[in-house]
């Protein structure tokens, strides 16, 4: 309790409270001001009598409820793939990914959601007010929000909202202050993430642009992938390297990951997690083009997979697999974008392209750029959130929403599609870079060289994520202890070995008793 106590204690973790009561307070007063405007339906009963009998209503209910449950569980996957960092610092990571799962879907509860889609209309249901810059109702779900299709729609979306952390997580992985995580989220959750996607999804100025049938993203790869990414990109740069990641000549160097395995785990629970993201994102359970977004987005991430195992093969001599998963990724970001607009032929070609661009991505910005991306979060989101973008205004073929792209020789689709690229990288770019640009300034974004090199697990968490047992479990300080008078033994070990090996009359014998090899003199033969 005496930890937890001195915890409390810590600028940062004071003014994170604050703010967060702040903010509280605003929005309560915000959504009473605005009660009782539009009749609300707390208990299902009007909802269900709008439909005959009430069945398409209540299945449409199950189907996003269940798919949002799943999307729940990508989180796991997220964690998984913390196999690719040092064993150090596996529990920081852990803990950014649960703390996305948890303060960033609180922080979304209290103001985000309402930012995100005040007077959007779901299911006969308009969220009170808005206009195409920014929405204003739905603060805390209180008044007219408290109905259940706003709060079905609301938890489907605050799932997904988690991902922006996790995306965060991968990019300024071992090194980054946990305090300036934790504060950075106020400023994503309630500005950066919901403005652009009241944009989008809350049907702003960017979704009724002129061109085409104006900005489409069916399940996020610009509102989520890109925005993240993008957010990711800049706060790797703000934090530097990692120590030893790059030589004195500017050679990127390689930290190889702990366990392997466990990154394949994540990526295949990620894709089962995706199947019911992007189905899902129909909203209706009567939307049977739901079976042609999920094998879009199956094929289009097995082909990611292939062809990046398929070219570490031939470049190296070995299959990567690691980079075979995050090529499954890259495919399954790209398709989300125009999953639901494009052909099964075409999901194919943007999951090869999707690739292409993960492993051209992941070269320019270690190589050219000299940023340090320890799980390749900027490539496999952010350039290919950008690439699923583009792709609706390629390969639409108009057997959906009325959405074509080039290949029925409409220009205008590709326009408002590269329209919100422009528009995800200035802002996510530029208030990111104002974000980093504070939080270094003034609190300090990156962990001092000992802990970095000692790790964050033990040192901001009070305990590795790892810990090796021999009979009873030690404490904490006992373990160091011990391992500090373990090197120290070896040091001295290695001392007496080299100086034996100087003496001419001993040589290396095989000691039965001991199973290892020593440096000894041989047993004198009685003549």
């Amino acid at each position: 309790m005496g930890y937890l106590l001195r915890g409390l204690r810590r600028p940062n973790i004071i003014c994170s409270f604050l703010f967060m009561l702040c903010l509280l307070l605003f929005c309560t007063n915000m959504a009473w001001a605005g009660e009782h405007t539009i009749a609300s339906d707390p208990t299902g009963e009007h909802t269900f009598a709008l439909d005959f009998r009430g069945v398409d209503m209540s299945e449409s209910f199950g189907w996003v409820l269940l798919t949002g449950f799943t999307i729940l569980f990508m989180q796991v996957g997220f964690i998984f793939l913390g196999g690719l960092l040092q064993a150090k610092n596996v529990l920081s990571y852990m803990t950014h990914c649960f703390l996305a799962t948890t303060l960033g879907a609180l922080i979304y509860f209290v103001a985000g959601f309402a930012l995100m889609f005040g007077g959007f209309e779901f299911l006969g249901k308009h969220l009170g007010g808005g206009n195409a810059f920014i929405g204003w109702s739905g603060f805390l779900l209180l008044g007219d929000s408290y109905d259940v299709r706003t709060i079905m729609m609301f938890l489907f979306q605050a799932v997904i909202a988690t991902f922006i952390g996790s995306i965060i997580a991968g990019a300024v992985a071992e090194r980054m202050k946990l305090g300036a995580y934790v504060i950075s989220f106020f400023f994503i959750y309630t500005i950066i993430y919901p403005l652009y996607g009241h944009w989008v999804w809350g049907e702003g100025w960017l979704w009724n642009l002129p061109f085409g049938s104006g900005v489409r993203d069916f399940a996020g790869s610009g509102v989520v992938h890109a925005i993240g990414g993008t957010l990711a990109f800049v706060g790797a740069l703000f934090l530097g390297p990692r120590i030893g990641k790059f030589s004195k000549d500017g050679t990127p160097g390689f930290f190889p990951g702990h366990n392997v395995g466990y990154m394949v785990i994540g990526t295949v629970l990620l894709a089962f997690g995706w199947l019911g993201y992007d189905a899902g994102s129909t909203l209706a359970a009567g939307d049977l083009r739901a079976s042609v977004v999920a094998a879009n987005t199956f094929i289009a991430g097995a082909m990611g997979a292939v062809t990046v195992l398929y070219y570490s093969y031939l470049k190296t001599g070995a299959a990567d697999i690691g980079e075979a998963c995050n090529g499954f990724l890259a495919g399954l970001v790209a398709i989300s974008a125009p999953c639901a607009y494009v052909a099964p032929w075409a999901a194919v070609t943007i999951g090869l392209l999707g690739a292409i661009v993960y492993m051209t991505n992941l070269w320019f910005v270690e190589e050219k750029l000299k940023v340090d991306d320890p799980l390749g979060a900027v490539s496999v989101h952010g350039a290919n959130g950008l690439w699923g973008l583009l792709a609706i205004g390629i390969f639409a073929d108009g057997s959906y929403g009325g959405v074509s792209g080039l290949i029925t020789g409409n220009g205008g689709q590709l326009l408002s599609q590269f329209i919100a690229c422009i528009v995800a990288l200035a802002w996510a770019g530029g208030l990111g870079s104002l974000m980093f640009f504070i939080l270094k300034n003034t609190i300090g974004i990156r962990v001092s060289e000992r802990v970095e090199s000692e790790g964050l697990d033990v040192n901001i968490h009070g305990s590795p994520c790892y810990r090796l047992q021999t009979g009873a479990e030690a404490p904490l300080g006992a373990e160091i202890e011990g391992a500090a008078e373990d090197t120290e033994g070896q040091k001295n070990t290695e001392i007496l070995e080299a100086a034996f090996a100087k003496d001419a009359k001993r040589e290396k014998i095989y000691s039965e008793k001991l199973g290892i090899w020593i440096t000894a003199k041989p047993k004198e033969t009685e003549k």
